[in-house]
């Protein structure tokens, strides 16, 4: 007992000569803490203000890590994603093939359509390549109408055939941003990494579509005239045709015209296709007897729904050559007027009749793309030896490699979106 109470005491009370090194440590402690407080302190720049340091230039260096270099970090969001819809009619299928492979890019998705006038055949053709073609197999990004609707190019068909691709591609889900519609005679004259480059730096709300309040000679022509369009009830195409009877230029909303060709973004699809104002159900049911409805239904709604008004950019994104006065349908677009489309700075183009060989001029030129193969992209990794296609090994979809189509569209993006040309010039 005598022995424990003695070794208590001796721990309670250690000798001075066991106490000493703790003045020591204690001091050393305070001295290696101001010292980190040193290297930690920088100066505006970002360079310590008193380095322990410093980084010696050696030549000829034998270490590999002296070679290596850290990889730029892009100070960009991730890039967006588009929904098209491709549609085609009658002998356009191979067209409809040819304009995919051009847009083609893993992050979007796509729905195709070939009218009810195209044989049966065609359909299952088209059906038939995005189900064996390897890349669209292994993204799962494509898909086929299968029940094909009638489309009458001037009635409200159209509009019904792209709310349908759109109600699609809101029921498959996915994160994509803007809903591009196009036809089997459009082409891209950039690639899609060029166009997801340049839309990553741009508000996601942002609604390209060409607009006007002026609408002229149409109120005579279009707005007051009443049209039936045969395609909506009848199971072979036939013409649009007139009553009689004409009616007034609605009181309720505002007519609004422009191009048939739009790039709309995801917020104002949801609004078109759910609804929760009334407003896109009663323009929708007022264009049914309006002729050339595609010119006008998404214009009219985007315009009168105060909370989409501000986010309309005057585009179609298109370089079309019209005549002066425009008519029904543009110009066939051939290689005289390759250059003028390059100048245009627009990421599509239309109307391309067939296998014109402008087609092959923009495949070399301005795509980099090979016959029968999808756009290589920063996520095509593979080798270009001997025909191969460098997309059949895939790397990272995220990764970009903006071509000098990114900076033509830049160019046109920017004047846009100039004071000038935006700011307060919306739905005027």
């Amino acid at each position: 007992m005598k022995k424990l109470r003695t070794y208590y005491m001796h721990l309670r009370n250690p000798p001075n000569m066991e106490r000493r090194w703790i003045f020591p440590l204690a001091i050393g402690s305070m001295v290696s803490l101001f010292l980190l407080f040193l290297s930690m302190v920088t100066s505006p720049g970002g360079t310590p203000l008193f380095p322990f340091y410093k980084s010696v230039a050696v030549s000829g260096s034998f270490f590999v890590e002296s070679k290596l270099h850290p990889v730029p970090i892009s100070s960009l969001p991730p890039p967006p994603r588009f929904a098209y819809l491709i549609s085609g009619s009658i002998r356009e299928g191979n067209m409809l093939k040819r304009t995919l492979e051009a847009l083609y890019h893993p992050i979007n998705r796509y729905v195709l359509h070939l009218d009810l006038e195209s044989p049966p055949e065609e359909r299952l053709d088209l059906q038939s390549y995005v189900q064996t073609h390897p890349i669209f197999q292994k993204f799962g990004n494509v898909q086929v109408i299968a029940k094909a609707n009638l489309v009458t190019y001037r009635g409200p068909t159209m509009v019904a055939n792209t709310l349908h691709a759109a109600a699609i591609l809101l029921r498959e889900g996915g994160d994509w941003d803007w809903f591009i519609n196009l036809s089997a005679s459009d082409y891209p004259l950039v690639t899609q990494d060029d166009l997801l480059h340049t839309f990553s730096q741009l508000r996601r709300d942002l609604n390209f579509i060409d607009h006007t309040s002026n609408i002229g000679w149409k109120e005579s022509q279009r707005a007051k005239p009443v049209i039936i369009d045969p395609g909506l009830y009848m199971s072979k195409k036939a013409d649009v045709f007139w009553i009689t009877q004409r009616r007034s230029v609605p009181t309720a909303f505002k007519l609004f015209t422009g191009s048939a060709w739009m790039a709309l973004s995801r917020p104002f699809i949801d609004y078109c296709i759910w609804g929760w104002e009334n407003l896109p159900r009663v323009v929708l049911m007022y264009y049914a007897n309006f002729i050339s409805s595609p010119e006008g239904y998404f214009h009219t709604v985007i315009c009168n729904a105060q909370q989409f008004q501000n986010t309309t950019v005057n585009s179609d994104l298109h370089f079309i050559s019209w005549d002066n006065p425009p008519k029904q349908h543009p110009h066939h677009l051939n290689l005289d007027d390759l250059q003028k489309m390059i100048d245009s700075n627009a990421p599509f183009a239309r109307k391309f009749v067939g296998e014109d060989p402008v087609l092959d001029a923009i495949d070399k030129q301005l795509l980099n793309k090979c016959p029968n193969m999808v756009v290589s992209g920063g996520w095509c990794i593979g080798s270009h030896e001997n025909g191969t296609d460098p997309c059949s090994i895939t790397g990272s979809i995220n990764v970009l490699k903006p071509g000098p189509g990114a900076k033509r569209l830049e160019t046109l993006i920017n004047s846009l979106l100039s004071e000038e040309n935006f700011e307060g010039r919306q739905c005027k």
